[in-house]
């Protein structure tokens, strides 16, 4: 199942906002198009929306008629501004923008048609390094994970949100793969249902044991002895190791605390935002009311009440048991040891 991918010179995504009731692939060719798609979730994920974001660069840059380095800059620092504030939380997408930006100021001294491939080829290397970082975190986050574990997750984290195995998912998909049975809970993850529609789906597709919940059952099942461990994602990851994922994250690092059940954020070191200190630096992207009003445009409440829709929230990195990297698997204290990683 490709998420994302460089086909026939465009981006081709699966159009995550169709499923699970069809799986649909779209074709990017334009830099409003990608920028479209991350604003709207077609494509989503951190990792999915770095890839996207890079390839859209390219596709920004591709008919720009600059012959000189300084023109062809200045539409290049245009464009990545524009694909920023698509998603301003994911870190993944000014990281990889950024990637680019790099790449072409290290070879300022080429003409314009060598620096357009220059940016594709990074953007492409972003693309490979993603699937080889997915089986690098699968394998190392499965050493955590024992035969028999009742494994609770958050919106999606898996194939769909990344170019390959997925960051939380993955884990699963590789404890399986090496014979350990894994009984796997899905949140529907409201008010955008990732985990109903996206999570539930893709790991019934993988053969993977799931059963999908409402957010609000978790605790019951905790408190039932029924939830082993909890594996999320990430989408930015301050320098303390507090994490923003997913709304609905903190509630379940919470209710894993006073459970004492091993809370896992699996992510890629492209999710690190080591500039930050702590989680309150992180930007919260603030969404549109009616995502939570309606439901696939069936309105549930008073069509006219206030609403507060944060997309993500940031969990405290003392209630994060371990941050499992391509890396290595990191633990408290993290401003010590994330040092590391950066290095």
């Amino acid at each position: 199942m490709q998420t994302i991918e460089w086909k026939r010179n465009k981006i081709r995504i699966i159009d995550q906002t169709r499923l699970p009731a069809e799986l649909v692939y779209v074709d990017l060719n334009s830099l409003k198009s990608v920028w479209w798609a991350i604003k709207k979730l077609k494509v989503r994920g951190a990792p999915a929306i770095g890839i996207a974001a890079a390839l859209g660069v390219y596709l920004g840059m591709r008919n720009c008629p600059a012959k000189n380095f300084n023109k062809f800059y200045s539409r290049l620092d245009s464009v990545i501004g524009y694909l920023k504030k698509a998603r301003p939380t994911a870190v993944n997408l000014s990281w990889a923008v950024e990637r680019l930006r790099e790449q072409a100021l290290a070879h300022c001294n080429k003409d314009t048609d060598l620096l357009k491939r220059c940016l594709l080829e990074e953007a492409l290397e972003i693309l490979q390094e993603d699937k080889d970082v997915c089986r690098k975190m699968a394998r190392l986050g499965s050493k955590l994970i024992k035969s028999g574990d009742n494994i609770l997750t958050h919106c999606n984290a898996g194939a769909l949100a990344t170019a390959d195995y997925g960051t939380a998912l993955g884990v699963i998909y590789e404890a399986k793969k090496q014979g350990k049975k894994i009984k796997a809970y899905a949140d529907e993850t409201r008010p955008i249902l990732q985990g109903a529609r996206l999570t539930a789906w893709e790991l019934m597709q993988q053969g993977v044991d799931v059963t999908l919940i409402c957010d609000n059952m978790a605790a019951d099942l905790m408190k039932e002895a029924k939830i082993d461990k909890i594996l999320v994602g990430a989408d930015r990851i301050a320098a303390n190791g507090d994490t923003a994922n997913k709304i609905g994250t903190y509630n379940l690092a919470v209710l894993a605390y006073f459970h004492h059940i091993p809370f896992y954020v699996v992510a890629p070191a492209s999710s690190f935002d080591l500039t930050l200190k702590s989680g309150a630096d992180i930007p919260i992207e603030q969404r549109d009311g009616r995502e939570v009003r309606q439901v696939h445009g069936r309105l549930l409440a008073p069509k006219k009440v206030k609403v507060y829709n944060p997309a993500f929230d940031v969990t405290p990195q003392r209630l994060i048991s371990a941050i499992i990297t391509e890396k290595g698997i990191f633990r408290k204290p993290y401003r010590t040891s994330l040092k590391k990683l950066l290095k």
